[in-house]
């Protein structure tokens, strides 16, 4: 797998962006440049696909070979709308439970925390209570997502498994007030629009993406939660 930008785990957060009124301003308003920074932090179990999903939007590339993250990875992406540069500033937490002390460093001052599962593994959606308990206690303003991954194996499932686990995502979803999406880095499914989407809660602009909400289809539901 590509090595991140930086995976020290005392790197210093980039500096808080406008407020959300602010940010909708500068976008709106051509006749200036502006720079926002938006803090997105991802947590799950280890094996999921966090840093998979975090090279991908950030490269644009896959490597199916697995690199165990140890303690925090962290990646920018910047892009601009209009006249604004907006960076994106992700950071993921290795899965592993030695590095639950620097859960902090990863929620803290974040705008979106992505709770991530992997949708092959029935257990990993299980453990995202625990994550998001533990998160909230860090931040308890971040916008929420749930986000299941390698949707590219899971719909090759019986479906009454793919039922099953997409009720219950749902369910997980409702009770979090999170956006749900189902995506696959390998498959290039649903990656750019996560980040569309948590750019648009975030300041409250318009999303035009269709949302998705069949069994057996990758799962796209962020309006009204």
């Amino acid at each position: 797998m590509s090595t991140p930008a930086s995976s020290s785990a005392t790197t210093s957060p980039p500096e808080a962006g406008p407020s959300n009124q602010n940010l909708h301003t500068a976008i709106e308003n051509n006749d200036e440049k502006n720079s926002v920074v938006i803090k997105v932090g991802m947590v799950g179990d280890s094996q999921i696909g966090k840093t998979s999903l975090m090279v991908k939007y950030v490269e644009g590339s896959f490597d199916e070979d697995y690199i165990q993250t140890l303690g925090v990875n962290f990646m920018e992406k910047t892009i601009s709308v209009r006249r604004t540069t907006i960076t994106f500033s992700i950071w993921d937490l290795g899965g592993q439970r030695e590095f639950v002390n620097m859960l902090p460093l990863v929620c803290n001052d974040a705008v979106a925390i992505l709770f991530m599962f992997d949708l092959s593994r029935k257990s990993t959606l299980n453990s995202v209570k625990e994550w998001y308990r533990q998160a909230r206690g860090f931040n308890k303003t971040a916008i929420p997502f749930l986000i299941g991954t390698k949707f590219d194996q899971f719909a090759t499932f019986p479906r009454d498994e793919q039922e099953e686990i997409t009720k219950q995502a749902k369910k997980f979803a409702r009770a979090m007030h999170a956006s749900l999406i189902f995506c696959s880095t390998s498959a290039s499914i649903n990656v750019q629009k996560i980040f569309k989407i948590v750019l648009a809660k975030a300041f409250d602009l318009k999303c035009v993406i269709p949302e998705i909400e069949g069994v057996g289809e990758p799962i796209l539901i962020y309006v009204d939660v």
